[in-house]
Protein backbone atom coordinates (compact mmCIF):
# COMPACT_ATOMS: atom_id res chain seq x y z
CA UNK A 1 0.00 0.00 0.00
CA UNK A 2 0.91 3.40 -0.69
CA UNK A 3 1.10 4.55 3.21
CA UNK A 4 3.67 2.16 3.75
CA UNK A 5 7.12 2.79 2.48
CA UNK A 6 6.87 6.65 3.48
CA UNK A 7 10.37 8.36 4.15
CA UNK A 8 10.69 10.09 7.90
CA UNK A 9 9.77 13.44 5.47
CA UNK A 10 6.75 12.33 4.38
CA UNK A 11 5.06 11.14 7.20
CA UNK A 12 6.09 15.02 9.53
CA UNK A 13 4.02 16.43 6.40
CA UNK A 14 0.80 13.69 6.24
CA UNK A 15 1.11 14.03 10.24
CA UNK A 16 0.68 18.07 10.06
CA UNK A 17 -1.92 18.13 7.35
CA UNK A 18 -3.96 15.54 9.42
CA UNK A 19 -2.98 17.50 12.35
CA UNK A 20 -3.76 21.30 10.98
CA UNK A 21 -6.99 20.05 9.29
CA UNK A 22 -8.75 19.51 12.66
CA UNK A 23 -6.63 22.35 15.01
CA UNK A 24 -6.86 25.10 12.32
CA UNK A 25 -9.80 24.52 10.09
CA UNK A 26 -9.65 27.99 8.75
CA UNK A 27 -6.15 27.96 7.53
CA UNK A 28 -6.79 24.39 5.98
CA UNK A 29 -5.87 23.32 3.40
CA UNK A 30 -2.15 24.40 3.85
CA UNK A 31 -0.13 27.06 1.54
CA UNK A 32 3.54 25.68 1.46
CA UNK A 33 4.97 28.05 4.04
CA UNK A 34 2.09 27.13 6.43
CA UNK A 35 3.25 23.41 5.80
CA UNK A 36 7.19 23.79 6.28
CA UNK A 37 5.94 25.91 9.39
CA UNK A 38 4.52 23.29 10.95
CA UNK A 39 6.77 20.35 10.09
CA UNK A 40 9.34 22.93 12.18
CA UNK A 41 7.22 23.30 14.96
CA UNK A 42 9.09 23.11 18.57
CA UNK A 43 5.92 22.20 19.97
CA UNK A 44 4.27 18.28 20.23
CA UNK A 45 6.77 17.49 17.40
CA UNK A 46 9.42 14.24 18.43
CA UNK A 47 11.91 15.41 16.82
CA UNK A 48 12.12 18.43 16.01
CA UNK A 49 13.41 18.85 12.57
CA UNK A 50 14.25 21.56 10.47
CA UNK A 51 12.95 21.04 7.12
CA UNK A 52 13.94 23.62 4.34
CA UNK A 53 11.21 24.51 1.40
CA UNK A 54 12.81 21.81 -1.25
CA UNK A 55 12.33 18.89 1.22
CA UNK A 56 8.92 19.19 1.82
CA UNK A 57 8.11 20.30 -1.62
CA UNK A 58 9.48 16.98 -2.77
CA UNK A 59 8.01 15.24 -0.12
CA UNK A 60 4.48 16.67 -1.08
CA UNK A 61 5.33 15.68 -5.17
CA UNK A 62 6.18 12.07 -3.99
CA UNK A 63 3.05 12.09 -1.62
CA UNK A 64 0.93 13.69 -4.62
CA UNK A 65 2.07 10.30 -6.59
CA UNK A 66 1.11 7.93 -3.99
CA UNK A 67 -2.63 9.42 -3.81
CA UNK A 68 -2.33 10.74 -0.76
CA UNK A 69 -2.26 14.41 -0.95
CA UNK A 70 -4.01 16.96 -3.30
CA UNK A 71 -3.05 20.37 -4.66
CA UNK A 72 -5.56 22.63 -4.34
CA UNK A 73 -4.84 25.69 -7.16
CA UNK A 74 -5.22 29.12 -6.09
CA UNK A 75 -8.70 30.76 -6.82
CA UNK A 76 -9.73 33.92 -7.59
CA UNK A 77 -7.96 36.44 -4.96
CA UNK A 78 -5.51 33.52 -3.88
CA UNK A 79 -1.89 33.69 -5.23
CA UNK A 80 -0.27 30.47 -3.39
CA UNK A 81 -1.02 26.76 -3.99
CA UNK A 82 -2.40 24.70 -1.41
CA UNK A 83 -2.10 20.91 -0.22
CA UNK A 84 -4.46 19.06 1.50
CA UNK A 85 -4.26 15.49 2.37
CA UNK A 86 -6.57 12.09 1.46
CA UNK A 87 -5.17 9.71 3.62
CA UNK A 88 -8.37 8.81 6.02
CA UNK A 89 -10.10 8.18 2.64
CA UNK A 90 -7.56 6.03 1.42
CA UNK A 91 -6.96 4.08 4.49
CA UNK A 92 -10.24 4.32 5.73
CA UNK A 93 -9.66 5.67 8.84
CA UNK A 94 -12.43 7.18 11.04
CA UNK A 95 -12.57 10.54 13.91
CA UNK A 96 -10.46 8.33 16.49
CA UNK A 97 -8.19 6.57 14.43
CA UNK A 98 -6.89 9.38 12.51
CA UNK A 99 -5.87 10.99 15.54
CA UNK A 100 -3.98 7.96 16.53
CA UNK A 101 -2.19 7.91 13.36
CA UNK A 102 -1.47 11.76 13.87
CA UNK A 103 -0.12 11.71 17.19
CA UNK A 104 2.06 8.84 15.74
CA UNK A 105 3.17 10.25 13.01
CA UNK A 106 4.10 13.52 14.95
CA UNK A 107 5.76 12.16 17.93
CA UNK A 108 6.94 8.92 17.63
CA UNK A 109 6.01 5.92 19.88
CA UNK A 110 3.55 6.65 22.68
CA UNK A 111 1.94 4.39 24.95
CA UNK A 112 -2.29 4.50 25.36
CA UNK A 113 -1.95 7.23 28.26
CA UNK A 114 0.03 9.14 26.27
CA UNK A 115 -1.94 9.10 23.48
CA UNK A 116 -4.86 10.21 25.30
CA UNK A 117 -3.14 13.08 26.86
CA UNK A 118 -2.12 14.57 24.05
CA UNK A 119 -5.37 14.08 21.59
CA UNK A 120 -8.16 16.14 23.10
CA UNK A 121 -7.72 18.95 20.26
CA UNK A 122 -8.03 16.14 17.74
CA UNK A 123 -10.57 13.73 19.36
CA UNK A 124 -11.47 13.38 22.73
CA UNK A 125 -11.13 10.01 24.51
CA UNK A 126 -13.31 8.96 26.75
CA UNK A 127 -10.89 6.60 28.45
CA UNK A 128 -7.31 5.13 27.74
CA UNK A 129 -9.38 1.77 27.30
CA UNK A 130 -11.26 3.57 23.99
CA UNK A 131 -7.06 4.70 22.80
CA UNK A 132 -6.32 0.92 23.34
CA UNK A 133 -9.65 -0.41 20.96
CA UNK A 134 -8.20 2.09 18.11
CA UNK A 135 -5.23 0.68 18.49
CA UNK A 136 -5.49 -2.88 18.21
CA UNK A 137 -7.97 -2.31 15.36
CA UNK A 138 -5.32 -0.12 13.64
CA UNK A 139 -3.10 -3.22 14.37
CA UNK A 140 -4.90 -5.57 12.81
CA UNK A 141 -6.05 -4.26 9.45
CA UNK A 142 -4.12 -5.73 6.30
CA UNK A 143 -1.50 -4.72 6.18
CA UNK A 144 -1.07 -3.39 10.02
CA UNK A 145 -1.02 0.58 10.04
CA UNK A 146 0.53 0.31 14.04
CA UNK A 147 2.31 -2.63 15.82
CA UNK A 148 3.07 -2.68 19.50
CA UNK A 149 6.72 -2.29 20.66
CA UNK A 150 8.17 -4.67 23.20
CA UNK A 151 8.32 -3.65 26.56
CA UNK A 152 12.14 -2.03 27.57
CA UNK A 153 13.68 -2.27 30.79
CA UNK A 154 11.80 -0.26 33.36
CA UNK A 155 8.57 0.31 31.18
CA UNK A 156 5.16 -0.03 32.91
CA UNK A 157 3.56 0.53 29.81
CA UNK A 158 3.79 -1.02 26.42
CA UNK A 159 4.32 1.91 23.41
CA UNK A 160 2.51 1.60 19.99
CA UNK A 161 4.19 3.25 16.86
CA UNK A 162 3.01 3.57 13.27
CA UNK A 163 4.25 1.83 10.42
CA UNK A 164 3.57 4.20 7.45
CA UNK A 165 7.61 3.89 6.95
CA UNK A 166 6.96 -0.03 6.66
CA UNK A 167 8.50 -0.44 10.20
CA UNK A 168 8.46 1.11 13.12
CA UNK A 169 10.88 4.41 13.82
CA UNK A 170 12.31 4.22 17.30
CA UNK A 171 11.90 8.33 18.42
CA UNK A 172 10.68 9.39 21.30
CA UNK A 173 10.18 13.33 23.46
CA UNK A 174 13.26 12.15 25.19
CA UNK A 175 15.29 11.40 22.44
CA UNK A 176 18.41 13.80 22.39
CA UNK A 177 20.60 14.09 19.24
CA UNK A 178 23.79 11.30 19.27
CA UNK A 179 21.80 9.35 21.79
CA UNK A 180 22.27 5.07 22.07
CA UNK A 181 19.03 4.31 20.63
CA UNK A 182 16.89 2.28 23.19
CA UNK A 183 17.64 -1.35 21.89
CA UNK A 184 20.98 -0.25 22.35
CA UNK A 185 20.75 0.63 25.42
CA UNK A 186 18.78 -2.04 26.82
CA UNK A 187 21.59 -4.83 25.11
CA UNK A 188 24.02 -2.80 26.91
CA UNK A 189 21.98 -3.15 30.59
CA UNK A 190 21.69 -6.95 29.50
CA UNK A 191 24.91 -7.44 29.38
CA UNK A 192 26.01 -5.37 32.10
CA UNK A 193 23.59 -7.76 34.42
CA UNK A 194 24.83 -10.87 32.53
CA UNK A 195 28.28 -9.86 33.51
CA UNK A 196 27.21 -8.93 37.19
CA UNK A 197 25.70 -12.35 37.77
CA UNK A 198 28.79 -13.60 36.08
CA UNK A 199 31.21 -12.11 38.78
CA UNK A 200 28.75 -13.20 41.70
CA UNK A 201 29.30 -17.18 40.01
CA UNK A 202 32.88 -16.57 40.39
CA UNK A 203 33.24 -15.31 43.54
CA UNK A 204 31.05 -17.97 45.02
CA UNK A 205 32.95 -20.52 43.02
CA UNK A 206 36.26 -18.79 44.69
CA UNK A 207 34.81 -18.94 48.15
CA UNK A 208 33.22 -22.89 48.26
CA UNK A 209 36.87 -23.76 47.01
CA UNK A 210 38.66 -22.59 49.86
Amino acid sequence: MAAHDLDAVEVRVVGCLLEKQVTTPDAYPLTLNALVSACNQSSNRAPVLALETREVETALVRLKERGLVRYVHPSHGSRSEKYRHVVDEILGLDGPARAVVCLLALRGPQTPGELRGRSDRLHPFESTEAVQAVLERLAEVDPALVVRLPRHLGQKELRWAHVLTGEPLEVGDDAAPGAPSQPRQDRLAELEARMSALEETVARLARSGR
